[in-house]
């Protein structure tokens, strides 16, 4: 017994040191290789193989082959594997065929890599691992034999169609690679990933162009098919085509018996793209076709409010295209009655009244009537209370305004609305001229809990403090103060004239660089991108080593990019940025909308 238990004892020590000696072995290898003494390691890892397969062994084998030459014994390696080991000759063979290739003999590694595909023999598994590993080796042609292989021992056309489509990807095949990833998506239904797919790999012109193509042919000859209508309408929204998108999806609305509701989807996107023509056309539509539908009241509002939106961006405003939507607002009201489903056309009747056509009496009875109409919704009330407290400080009444801010702010105390109205105090304070009181209060709102509110906060609060204490009576800051308050009642043009009048009168001031940003934005907001531009090309000149040099350089480019569409000029405005200004919060955008502009993919 005592001798039985002697040799168990024996064995478990040597078994242990056995593992102890491979695992030191591997140790050695993978030390040796960082070192990059491949010489020293190369015996360790072909002392590993020997021993059991290791797929990072045998990676690191054939680098350190290849770097050392060893190609001789390298190969006569390869054979003996090939030979002991045959349930993993794919593996030797494909990294035998590596060896060739970076000796230069393209011909010998092309049977190598034959025979890579012919030992996985019916394995499927194996034939997907050997085409991930020649994905990974920068071989997509041989991955895409492996894959296809695989297909066809299995049967099954629908395998690894994903990876396939990334596959046709690498080999620059894009009709084939559309092809399985729509196969892919008819077959499981599954628009999310075929989205994120295309969205990563449809960045060319002519790829983009190749897709739509294919997809109106889908269309066509599989009229029932709605996968590919609905993944056309996705591609055409990314492209912010919603013309064509309209289109789509009129033909699904139909087809399917949505009654509009995907249409109302696709006409905020519109609306919020600042797409005015088509949101327009949209909500027509839905208005025209379902008069009795759910969804009449809210499309027929939004259809005016679209207009309204595309007649308010639009200089100079027209007060008689303001008039023909207060006229289209009424019939709305009219024909629905003051409720819950017009109080919101109220509301923007008001804010035209007062903003657009100075009727402030008109203003504060709508706007009224729209609170009355709303009394169940205490955020919609308060909301009007605040647009009803700045139409009272466009008549003038500052005292009045304040009282309605005041009522929100203690109605909405810790909420959005409630730090939005104690905003609107503070700027009241700031436009009559009482900077101590607006920043005390702005000081406490930049730790409110929205982010626009503290930035606006925070602006204004530096702006002040910046800006008051030079002069006894702090005139050059209360005429800028008077300027905003000319912009919040756009009065734009008369805004700018005092800005120029400012500007010639207070150059040494300290206000002078925002004098000229003030200028700058105003004639931007008016679409007059050329007087911007002369602008910020002084602002940047006399100030760009000031806090708005870097604002001021963003924006040429921006104008330079979207509206004179002078790319070049653009890029090398961003690239000057970059590099002037390597702090700037600009920075990252720059970079990006530099890189599209080379015609980088970015994601």
């Amino acid at each position: 017994m005592k001798k039985v238990l002697w040799w168990i004892v024996l064995w478990i020590g040597v078994a242990a040191a056995g593992a102890a000696s491979a695992q030191t072995e591997k140790e050695l290898a993978d030390e040796y290789f960082k070192k990059d003494d491949c010489v020293k390691a190369i015996s360790y890892y072909a002392r590993i193989l020997k021993d059991g397969f290791d797929i990072a062994a045998l990676r690191n084998y054939a680098l350190c082959a290849s770097k050392t030459k060893i190609w001789g014994d390298a190969e006569q390696f390869f054979k003996k594997q090939i030979k002991n080991d045959a349930s993993n000759a794919s593996w030797y063979y494909l990294y035998w065929g590596s060896l060739l290739e970076d000796q230069g003999k393209s011909g010998e590694a092309f049977k190598r890599y034959e025979q890579t595909l012919a030992a996985t023999g019916q394995k499927i598994d194996q034939k997907r691992d050997m085409a991930e590993e020649f994905r990974s080796r920068n071989q997509p042609l041989w991955a895409k034999n492996a894959y296809l292989q695989a297909r066809e021992t299995a049967k099954r056309s629908d395998l690894f169609q994903l990876e396939l489509a990334s596959t046709y990807r690498d080999l620059n095949e894009p009709e084939k690679m559309i092809d399985e990833l729509l196969s892919y998506g008819t077959r499981y239904q599954n628009m999310e990933v075929v989205q994120n797919m295309l969205g990563d790999f449809t960045k060319d012109e002519k790829e983009q162009a190749l897709l739509e193509k294919v997809l109106y042919e889908k269309i066509q000859k599989f009229p029932d098919q709605g996968f590919y209508n609905e993944l056309l309408i996705w591609y055409q929204i990314q492209r912010k085509d919603f013309y064509k998108a309209f289109i789509q999806e009129r033909a699904l609305d139909k087809r399917f018996k949505h009654n509009g509701s995907r249409l109302y989807n696709l006409g905020m996107l519109a609306l919020q793209n600042i797409d005015y023509a088509n949101s327009v056309a949209i909500f027509d539509y839905i208005v025209k076709e379902y008069p009795k539908g759910q969804l009449y009241p809210v499309a027929r509002r939004m259809a005016i409010f679209s207009r309204e939106e595309q007649v308010k961006n639009t200089y100079p405003i027209k007060r008689n295209e303001v008039s023909k939507l207060l006229s289209q607002y009424q019939q709305l009201v009219d024909e629905l009655g003051v409720g819950a489903r017009t109080v919101e056309a109220l509301h923007n009747m008001a804010m035209l009244n007062a903003f657009y056509l100075d009727d402030f009496k008109k203003a504060i009875a709508t706007m009224q009537l729209a609170i009355e109409g709303g009394k169940s919704e205490k955020n919609f009330v308060d909301k009007c209370k605040l647009d009803l407290g700045d139409i009272y400080l466009l008549q003038g009444e500052p005292w009045e305004a304040s009282l309605l801010y005041s009522q929100v702010e203690k109605s909405q105390k810790d909420d959005q609305l409630g730090y939005e109205a104690k905003l609107r105090n503070a700027k009241l304070s700031y436009f009559k001229g009482e900077f101590e009181l607006a920043k005390a209060v702005l000081d406490i709102l930049k730790k409110a809990t929205s982010r626009e509110i503290a930035n606006d906060a925070n602006q204004l609060s530096l702006l002040i403090m910046d800006n008051t204490g030079l002069d006894s009576n702090e005139t050059a800051m209360k005429q800028y103060a008077n300027v905003e308050l000319m912009l919040f009642q756009n009065k734009k043009y008369e805004a700018i004239d005092t800005l120029k009048q400012l500007y010639q009168k207070y150059q040494k001031h300290s206000l002078s660089d925002e004098i000229l940003w003030l200028t700058a934005k105003t004639y931007m907001k008016l679409d007059s991108n050329q007087q911007a531009l002369v602008i910020l090309q002084t602002l940047t000149s006399k100030f760009g080593i000031d806090i708005l040099g870097d604002d001021a350089l963003f924006s040429m480019a921006k104008l330079y990019q979207e509206k004179l569409k002078d790319k070049d000029e653009a890029m090398k405005l961003y690239q000057q940025l970059m590099e002037k200004y390597p702090g700037s919060i600009f920075v990252a955008e720059s970079r990006k909308r530099f890189r599209q502009l080379r015609g980088d993919v970015v994601n």
